[in-house]
């Protein structure tokens, strides 16, 4: 049997790449950077199926070049702003996501951000590596409290809602806003606010929404001076969310308290990117999914929606399900 060709645009966890290989003619880029647009142009073309990241910018040009012949493409992420989704969806094309993995994981670590930001880990750590632990002394270090402080959720789907689950074992008040008519689980004290009145009260503001027109640039300089002084910020959605010259502003002149990132804009950030001056903003490089568990589950799901598209089946997780009414 002749297999269906696809083009990985980077090597996956064995739980899926054993699949795909398995399965189909696949040719895998080797590199730890992404390919690039026309590599991904030469080596994709002709190819029945293509399994991507959040690095890869598919956009309709892209699909038309790989040849009316594709039948699917997955993503390797729960986001999937980095494909051109009506394109694909007018050509006929759906598209998979690995939505619900990431999110334990990525609840864990924006809650390891506040811990770290909050409580000023990380120059913590650099001040005992620097000499800078001369002895202990009453206003050494001081951060904030956790215990009958308030936490700002930007977005309350499947991530705020298991960030919110662990802010309240720390005793914390929890607010929430989201343009979406949502509720708060069984059991679960959280508080719906407008935005205003989030940032004014918040001890916390964690970003939990999509990128999309209204959500790019949302926390710019007006948002930014809403918040306490006192205040921390907590991003593990997407970098172009953030203002991140408002930021930077914000930080250096302590308008608030302290930051925490694990996205960027653009990724990765430069290295002469004045954020890296700050020392009160604590950067991670876009590792809120990377758990061994939770990539794992990951690279299998992708996988399966590839596999799935390529057998004419509906994927199991589809973000443009309306394709397959086009196409009756």
């Amino acid at each position: 049997m002749i297999k269906p060709k696809v083009f990985v645009t980077r090597v996956i966890l064995d739980q899926g790449m054993n699949l795909i290989c398995a399965f189909c003619d696949a040719e895998v880029w080797p590199g730890d950077l992404p390919p690039s647009r026309e590599i991904i142009l030469k080596r994709a073309c002709g190819v029945d199926g293509l399994l991507c990241l959040l690095t890869d910018q598919i956009d309709g040009e892209i699909m038309d070049d790989i040849g009316p012949q594709l039948k699917v493409i997955s993503n390797h992420a729960v986001g999937f702003d980095n494909i051109a989704v009506a394109a694909a969806t007018a050509r006929g094309i759906p598209v998979g996501n690995t939505p619900g993995i990431l999110t334990e994981a990525t609840a864990d670590m924006a809650f390891a951000l506040m811990l770290a930001a909050g409580r000023r880990i990380v120059a913590g750590d650099r001040a005992v590596r620097d000499g800078g632990w001369k002895t202990w002394r009453p206003s050494f270090m001081l951060g904030a409290d956790f215990a009958g402080a308030t936490l700002g959720l930007i977005g309350f789907g499947r991530i705020g809602r298991a960030v919110a689950r662990r802010a309240a074992g720390f005793g914390m008040h929890i607010l929430f806003h989201d343009p979406q008519p949502v509720t708060p689980e069984s059991g679960m004290t959280a508080t719906p606010a407008d935005l205003d009145t989030l940032l004014r009260a918040s001890d916390f503001v964690s970003i939990h929404t999509t990128l999309n027109d209204e959500t790019r640039g949302l926390v710019d300089a007006s948002f930014l001076a809403r918040m306490k002084p006192t205040a921390i910020l907590i991003n593990t959605a997407r970098g172009a969310i953030v203002d991140q010259a408002a930021l930077y502003e914000a930080l250096k002149a302590r308008r608030i308290f302290a930051a925490g990132l694990d996205v960027a804009d653009p990724e990765p950030l430069s290295l002469d990117s004045p954020l890296l001056t700050l020392d009160n903003l604590v950067l991670c490089p876009h590792i809120a999914s990377a758990s061994w568990q939770t990539r794992a589950r990951m690279s299998r799901m992708a996988a399966e929606n590839l596999i799935a598209g390529l057998k004419g089946e509906r994927l199991p997780n589809c973000v443009n399900p309306e394709v397959y009414a086009e196409s009756r």
